[in-house]
């Protein structure tokens, strides 16, 4: 038997499976093509912070991946601060000129 006759395409049925194999090829080049915008576009939805992958892809280019964690981060922080405002500390918790907490005493 010769191998290259292992890939000829004879009759209906091995026509049928090459067409399959383009259809499952041509899905998955599309699932990694949308993966980010999905990822974006759940972002957006769990904590409402808005983000493209293209901003993305410019940040891991520029700074690696703790660019990426860096800008998510600052994200995060900007959006829980605007939804929320500034934490209020007790002033009983708060720190005394030393960096310790008020005794209560």
């Amino acid at each position: 038997m010769n191998p290259s006759s292992l890939f000829d395409v004879q009759g209906l049925t091995g026509l049928t499976l090459l067409a399959f194999a383009g259809v499952l090829l041509f899905i998955l080049v599309i699932s990694f093509r949308s993966r980010a915008i999905v990822f974006c576009q759940y972002l957006k939805a769990m904590t409402g912070v808005e983000l493209k992958p293209k901003q993305v892809r410019a940040v891991f280019k520029d700074r690696g991946q703790d660019g990426v964690r860096e800008m998510f981060l600052d994200l995060i922080i900007k959006e829980d601060l605007r939804q929320t405002g500034p934490l209020q500390i007790p002033p009983e918790l708060r720190a005394g000129k030393s960096g310790k907490p008020k005794s209560q005493g």
